[in-house]
């Protein structure tokens, strides 16, 4: 059992869990993650560190509220226990000088990069960040990544915030900067990732995506997070999580992530209808 510390949404649907772990704290390593279930008969859910304190014995995770687990999550409280937190898994971000680096994060992914973010610019590397979003609303951490980043860009489809529109204008970003990114790294959502490795590939950029498939164990035993890679069958837990995004299927991906896309709908057309009808409505015939 691991106690939670905190738990808060930072923005709609997006969530903070600080959970007591110092043997993860003392261990992990930027771009690993870790399983976590939110109770006892619970989903086994693979979630990316957003940042970790071996003082305190903590981690810190970022997570959306997409289905019945993460929902399971995002209703604990300070004092509640975690069953099962696992980890750390997954390899580490390869960390070193490259220069010039474009982080690009969109809903979890902006906390997910930041470990990242802070251990490229303590290796003595130029950082820039794009955080992607409907709106500026949803962008969050912001003063969290200012003291590292050299520049800051923001992309909302509504255009409350930075450049209008979504990841399809990452050209204009690029070409606007002072220098062309050596590298870029990446964590979002499957379309942020295998567009922005679709618009890197023609700008000939090294782009690294940290891969979030369906995953049970984690450990490289029940094959559920296989993706194509390069055109060999990988393990995103013990060969990933992170990749090289020219070389990922990203058809094959999309495909696998969407396995359970029908019984996560069901379960929130269910609580839409309970609560309908505590209400005194019908869910099912608006």
């Amino acid at each position: 059992m691991n106690k939670v510390i905190e738990r808060s949404m930072i923005v709609p649907n997006m969530h903070v869990l600080v959970v007591e772990a110092p043997e993860i704290a003392t261990k992990v390593r930027p771009g690993q993650f870790v399983i976590v279930r939110g109770a006892e008969e619970g989903e086994r859910i693979p979630l990316s560190i957003a940042d970790y304190d071996p003082e305190k014995g903590t981690i810190t995770i970022v997570f959306m509220e997409v289905g019945a687990s993460t929902s399971v999550l995002a209703g604990l409280n300070a004092g509640d226990e975690v069953p099962t937190c696992v980890g750390p898994l997954g390899n580490e971000t390869v960390i070193d000088t490259f220069g010039n680096v474009l982080l690009i994060g969109g809903c979890y992914g902006i906390g997910s990069l930041y470990p990242v973010a802070k251990a490229l610019k303590a290796k003595g590397n130029k950082v820039s960040i794009v955080l992607e979003a409907r709106s500026s609303y949803l962008i969050y951490w912001l003063d969290k990544y200012v003291p590292l980043a050299d520049r800051i860009y923001t992309i909302t489809r509504d255009g409350s915030m930075g450049t209008k529109g979504h990841i399809s204008r990452l050209p204009d970003v690029i070409h606007g900067m002072r220098e062309k990114p050596d590298r870029i790294i990446v964590n979002g959502c499957t379309y942020l990732m295998a567009h922005t490795s679709e618009v890197t590939r023609d700008l000939a950029i090294p782009t690294v995506v940290n891969l979030n498939p369906i995953m049970i164990d984690g450990t490289g035993m029940c094959g559920v997070c296989r993706v194509t890679v390069g055109g060999q069958m990988k393990f995103a837990c013990v060969d990933g999580p992170e990749f090289n995004g020219h070389d990922i299927d990203w058809k094959e991906f999309l495909a696998r992530r969407k396995a359970y896309l029908r019984e996560e709908s069901l379960f929130f057309r269910r609580s839409d209808a309970a609560f309908a009808h505590k209400e005194g409505k019908c869910a099912w015939h608006e």
